[in-house]
């Protein structure tokens, strides 16, 4: 494992991410409101800050934990694998696709807010899978680690079904940030890492 100051960047979202939600779940608890993604807010009182802002807020200790957990273990190897620039930029980019794509799909409910870093955390960890398709990945209680290849696969399938509940329900997680930033992510590792295709395809000879 890394450490953390080896990679002052991820360091760096992590103290970010976890001052910012503690402050709003126990200081300011009004100010979830004020930096929430409220499509609405965005786009007809032009507060575009939102889609930033959101990413580092969360509902629950348990919601920030599991993603600060993700990123403190994916977040050190992309970023010494990248670069702290190339890091960041995947990292920012991942959570804008995510919630441009919430913004769009959600536009006309007037009520809808979200929060979190989950779709940059998503970017991070499908780029990491891109470099490494087939290193285990373990989720949470699940004693087996699963090739990540297969993760993907298993994410992009459950965000799409829990979309499709979600759409039918109402409220919840917000799979579709999930999927946006996954995808979000290849795609920018793509752009900023061309070396990845080449990469991925020496895993498969």
């Amino acid at each position: 494992m890394l450490s953390l100051m080896e990679t002052p960047l991820t360091l760096s979202l992590l103290v970010l991410n976890v001052l910012v939600s503690v402050y709003v779940l126990f200081i300011a608890p009004e100010a979830m409101q004020r930096l929430s993604l409220h499509p609405e807010r965005v786009l007809r009182k032009g507060e575009w800050y939102r889609l930033l802002t959101s990413g580092f807020v969360h509902v629950s200790l348990a919601h920030l934990a599991f993603n600060m957990i993700t990123l403190y273990f994916f977040g050190p190897v992309m970023e010494r694998l990248m670069g702290s620039i190339r890091f960041g930029l995947l990292y920012v980019g991942s959570e804008m696709i995510a919630h441009v794509y919430s913004l769009w799909r959600h536009r006309n409910e007037t009520g809808y807010s979200a929060v979190g870093a989950s779709g940059a955390i998503s970017g991070v960890v499908f780029s990491f899978i891109l470099f490494f398709p087939f290193e285990k990945i373990y989720i949470f209680f699940i004693p087996v680690g699963i090739p990540a290849l297969v993760f993907a696969f298993f994410y992009v399938a459950a965000s799409m079904y829990g979309m499709r509940q979600e759409k039918m329900a109402g409220g919840g997680i917000a799979h579709d940030a999930h999927l946006a930033g996954a995808l979000g992510g290849w795609l920018l590792t793509f752009l900023l890492e061309p070396r990845t295709l080449h990469v991925l395809l020496l895993h498969f000879r």
